[in-house]
């Protein structure tokens, strides 16, 4: 009897050992047993460090583990490890998606709040509210500290679970980096079954402020991107104006999403208002005098048979295109239509692109006239001039759209303030950058080299017909030939890349000033050349290279 006592203990500690030191059957927290420091229904939930919340058979798990599988990620959390706690977070997304309920649920830990809603009808849009303890829909919590609307777009079905998280920690520099996210708090909104992106109706989650944001701090509105272990603002827009009690982060996916406190551009408010203006102003007089240009070129013979001035008017058009896209973009912004401020975003993205485009043909035309000289005659030289200028934007445009339709929408005018004038253009950093600053980047080198080439001819051209001897007025008549250059090369574009630091101001206003009447200073140019033509005696072939 004794030894039956005995070996009935030995096979129970087996038994509690086998059951504590591996994943319980039935459930998913997959969470190594062997020292119970809480437990849900008499279940452990403390955890190795390499444990990641993973479903590893065919049965749902149930809100038993969905909460031992968020106590584990709050433990994740306090390791203060980014890359792990990163990893998990976006596994417990999975798995909260994963859950199985019968009705809409809220969960609470230490530092997390999840809210699990089961649609029982047709979706027409959800309200969810949310403070530090818990989470209810389309009704107002006490003391809440985020509140999410979602559009009746993500057409939720009845097997669809929506999932709402919100984890605040202690420490919100844990990400290495100055910038500090606000209270520490992410938020994130998934919808089981669906990868959201690119939405029409957009997502708005507002964070209530508790602290006052100080003068050399303002709020930018950002999600976590999973595949860089970063934070981004893409396709977010910031909805905040300074002493208000909230901030509404506006965008057009799902996924984790927080408020980064930022330091704000070295460019003043009153600055801001008196570029758009400049701006403004500039832009209009520039399309006035491109369409006037326009229509003389039509109207003058001599002019349409005159292979520079082709040129020219080619750049002219561009212009036109960019300047109407771009005065009309911030309306089409405050527009309910997000339909209509994609075609303005697009349009504006290809009319930018067809100008740089043209710009770099007006330096290789310049090439032709200076430095081949003789032997110039090139077969179908305009056609081919056309294909290039039009046809690389429209293939870099579509080649966006393919691979990142959502690149295109609603953006900051100034991506340093996220809280300035929106208009239609690229929501996607990266894109921006490769496809405007990057291929601005090789025209400007490219032109400057040309303007360098142009110089060095004209000095060598005058110096042989002049004997060495200098000329006030022919000296006047050539700088402004190499200002009118520099014009049609865009050579002004260039103090885009010196407006940073001390020289952010002044920069920005001769970049403003120069390139926003960029079009009226073509015009002028086309005047010139109109009155050289009528007081010229002969006429012009149509071979003609002549850059006036």
């Amino acid at each position: 009897m004794k030894w039956a006592v005995v070996c009935w203990l030995v096979l129970s500690l087996v038994s509690h050992i086998i059951t504590c030191g591996e994943t319980k059957s039935d459930g998913y927290c997959n969470l190594n047993r062997s020292c119970p420091t809480s437990s849900i229904n008499g279940n452990s939930c403390h955890e190795p460090l390499n444990n990641k919340c993973q479903i590893e058979n065919q049965t749902n798990p149930n809100i038993s583990d969905a909460k031992c599988c968020m106590e584990y990620v709050d433990n994740m959390w306090a390791s203060k490890n980014n890359q792990d706690a990163i990893k998990t977070m976006q596994n417990l997304e999975d798995f909260l998606e994963e859950t199985e309920i019968n009705e809409t649920t809220s969960i609470t830990t230490n530092h997390l709040v999840a809210f699990l809603f089961k649609p029982k009808g047709s979706f027409g849009g959800l309200k969810i509210h949310a403070n530090e303890k818990e989470a209810k829909a389309n009704k107002v919590v006490t003391s809440s500290k985020v509140s999410v609307h979602l559009p009746k777009e993500l057409n939720v079905g009845l097997k669809n679970i929506i999932v709402f998280c919100m984890l605040t920690w202690d420490n919100g520099t844990m990400w290495n980096q100055t910038d500090v996210l606000y209270e520490s708090r992410l938020v994130g909104v998934s919808v089981g079954g669906k990868n959201v992106s690119g939405l029409q109706e957009r997502v708005n989650i507002t964070m209530n402020l508790t602290t006052v944001i100080n003068n050399t701090q303002e709020p930018r509105c950002v999600f976590l991107n999973f595949s860089t272990n970063a934070f981004s603002s893409d396709g977010c827009l910031t909805l905040w104006k300074r002493d208000q009690s909230y901030i509404t982060c506006s965008c057009n996916h799902l996924t984790y999403f927080g408020v980064l406190m930022v330091t704000p551009s070295n460019l003043s408010s009153e600055d801001t208002v008196i570029l758009k203006y400049i701006t403004l102003i500039g832009c209009s007089l520039s399309l006035f005098g491109l369409i006037i240009s326009l229509l003389l070129f039509i109207t003058n013979r001599k002019l349409r048979t005159d292979v520079s001035t082709r040129v020219h008017i080619s750049l002219a058009i561009a212009l036109i295109l960019l300047n109407v896209h771009f005065l009309i973009s911030q309306q089409t912004a405050a527009l309910i239509s997000t339909g209509f401020c994609f075609y303005i975003a697009i349009a504006l993205h290809y009319s930018l692109l067809a100008s740089f485009s043209w710009m770099a043909l007006e330096g290789f035309h310049l090439y032709i006239l200076l430095v081949r000289v003789f032997n110039i005659y090139i077969s179908r030289y305009l056609l081919k001039l056309s294909l290039v200028g039009w046809g690389v934007p429209a293939v870099i445009v579509s080649l966006v759209v393919i691979i990142d339709k959502d690149a295109y929408g609603h953006a900051p005018l100034n991506p340093s303030n996220p809280n300035d004038t929106t208009i239609c253009y690229i929501t996607n950093n990266t894109v921006k950058d490769v496809t405007t600053i990057g291929a601005f980047g090789l025209v400007f080198i490219f032109n400057m080299i040309m303007l360098v080439v142009t110089i060095r001819q004209v000095l060598s051209l005058r110096h042989d017909k002049e004997f060495g001897q200098s000329n006030y007025g022919r000296v006047k008549g050539d700088i402004l030939v190499l200002l009118g250059i520099s014009i049609l090369l865009g050579i002004t574009w260039g103090l885009v890349f010196f407006s940073f630091g001390s020289l952010t101001t002044p920069g920005l206003y001769l970049f403003c000033i120069l390139n926003s009447l960029q079009g009226f200073f073509i015009f002028l140019w086309f005047v010139l050349a109109l009155r050289k033509t009528r007081k010229s005696p002969t006429t012009t072939s149509s071979e003609t290279r002549s850059t006036s």
